[in-house]
């Protein structure tokens, strides 16, 4: 089954099937990297049980298709592909996998992190964090997509 390069994904996530979104048999990338995001065990000085994500699925995927343009445009040899889960998951479980391919690594490190940077303030995603004695709703992106300083950061978190 092939998998689109931007996903919402209800079940486990397969690092492999995203880095191969991206892979160009060709030999044109000398480069891909990949980010993912793991389940931490602690946060704010509690122990996390786990995790909930939930997303509005056909905005969540504007907001990627969104991210993918934004990459393309400041770094075009990159190609992007990012898979987010939703549901619950527990502690180790990835949440959220990227990859990013280019001819040099320097484009394929940047375009991978000005994309997380801007999952993280524009798409409809939504965090349940569960820990030993309660829970909490972690808030979500709050950026306009639009916001020109807000892509700014994005892009000088990523070329930092």
């Amino acid at each position: 089954m092939d998998e689109a390069r931007l996903a919402i994904v209800g079940g486990p996530l397969d690092i492999g099937a995203v880095v191969g979104q991206v892979a160009d048999p060709d030999g044109r990338h000398g480069a891909v990297v990949t980010f993912v995001g793991t389940v931490r065990a602690h946060d704010a000085g509690r122990r996390v049980t786990g995790l909930e994500y939930e997303a509005y699925g056909p905005l969540a995927l504007r907001a990627f298709e969104r991210i993918d343009g934004e990459v393309t445009a400041q770094w075009p040899s990159v190609t992007l592909a990012i898979h987010h889960r939703v549901g619950s998951l527990r502690v180790g479980e990835a949440s959220v996998v990227l990859a990013a391919a280019s001819a040099h690594r320097a484009e394929a490190f940047a375009g991978c992190r000005y994309a997380i940077e801007r999952i993280k303030q524009i798409a409809p995603i939504w965090k349940r964090e569960r820990f030993e004695g309660g829970e909490v709703w972690v808030e979500g992106a709050t950026a306009n997509p639009e916001d020109p300083e807000a892509r700014e950061e994005a892009r000088r978190r990523a070329c930092a």
